[in-house]
């Protein structure tokens, strides 16, 4: 009972705790208006698995693949805002590659689109990286060229028109099922625990955080940050083609104009209800996996509680916002605002004494 205990009490400290909290508290919504709803039935057709839970697991593969690579970037003190611009590039390049192959069944075909894909989405977020690290244009300046600039090479692939392709294999990236499970998922979690065992099975992991935490301090210890630095763009470029590739195998057309459209917008939510920093330094893998979950939760939500779509930027920024106070540490802001308080002895009387590394951090900067 003490080691369950001590893992409960390790599992709340943790900031992510409450993003699992949430996603709770959304199903129990769900289930209050329909006590079904998370039923899971056996298709007698397929013998595949159905439900809202698994649609749910479905719909959040794209943006997992996108938070994933996001948290890498934000961990060096970057940010990558042309994730949704390339996952549409990925859509627009395998949908006009499949297109005119008149064979629907071809896996050599699919296996081409999908390289092709991964190959164009690398290229442009090495792209990325080297105006982040050769030129030294800030990241928030980079991307944001690159998903417009991104954009436009979706457009002139597939010449502004949306394109539709038929191609079985590629079609059951997003559609199929592997022992009942939605594949698509299954995917996204090997792709997760293969980028997770690389970066925190090395010392990759570390030099990023290093990166991260003082760029200067980590090139005097020996790391090259440049090179780091254009890798991890390059992996969310290749990562954001996965997720184009997800978002379009579902129903086998690129919109160009549509496909990944804002996206990175809850990438970075789910990144930073994960408990990565926007300043850069520590990450976390588990705590993105469960802030995407709970960013394609709530757009469940949303749509099965029937609230209107005015209403729905102002419902998602209150539930984002309620929980982003939950993650505070009440305590840090009652020794910033109320410092007689929370400095008072136990009989009332005199504060007590004050650590010195405590009064450091308090000298305002």
């Amino acid at each position: 009972m003490s080691g369950v205990g001590a893992w409960l009490r390790g599992l709340v400290r943790r900031q992510y705790f409450w993003g699992i909290v949430a996603i709770v508290i959304l199903l129990g919504l769900n289930l209050i208006k329909d006590p079904t709803y998370l039923a899971i039935r056996v298709n007698p057709a397929t013998g595949n698995l159905a439900g809202n839970l698994l649609d749910i697991l479905r719909a959040s593969a794209p943006i997992l693949m996108i938070s994933v690579g996001m948290a890498l970037v934000i961990a060096t003190g970057g940010i990558d805002l042309s994730v949704g611009s390339l996952m549409a590039v990925a859509g627009a390049v395998s949908m006009e590659f499949l297109n005119p192959i008149a064979d629907s069944s071809s896996v050599g075909a699919m296996l081409a689109a999908v390289a092709l894909a991964l190959l164009l989405t690398g290229a442009l977020g090495a792209v990325n990286g080297v105006l982040v690290t050769v030129v030294g244009l800030q990241p928030f300046i980079s991307t944001l060229v690159m998903m417009l600039a991104g954009r436009g090479v979706a457009k002139v692939i597939t010449s502004g028109q949306n394109t539709t392709a038929s191609n079985g294999p590629y079609r059951w990236i997003a559609n199929g099922y592997l022992v009942g499970l939605p594949v698509v998922f299954m995917i996204a979690i090997a792709v997760v625990v293969l980028v997770a065992l690389v970066v925190r099975r090395s010392a990759l992991g570390l030099m990023i955080e290093a990166i991260g935490i003082n760029r200067g301090a980590s090139r005097m210890a020996g790391i090259k940050p440049r090179g780091i630095i254009i890798s991890v763009y390059v992996a969310s470029g290749v990562l954001a083609g996965i997720a184009g590739i997800f978002s379009v195998s579902s129903v086998m057309t690129v919109d160009v104009s549509h496909t990944g459209y804002q996206l990175e917008l809850d990438a970075i939510l789910a990144v930073v209800i994960g408990g990565t920093s926007l300043a850069g330094g520590k990450f976390s893998f588990g705590g993105t996996v469960v802030g995407s979950l709970l960013i394609t939760t709530l757009d469940k939500t949303v749509v099965f509680l029937g609230v209107s779509a005015p209403a729905t930027p102002a419902f998602k920024a209150a539930v984002i916002i309620v929980l982003c106070l939950l993650q505070s540490d009440v305590r840090a802001l009652i020794r910033r605002y109320l410092p007689g308080a929370s400095r008072r002895g136990p009989s009332g009387g005199e504060p007590a004494p004050v650590p010195a590394a405590q009064r450091e951090e308090e000298v305002p900067v």
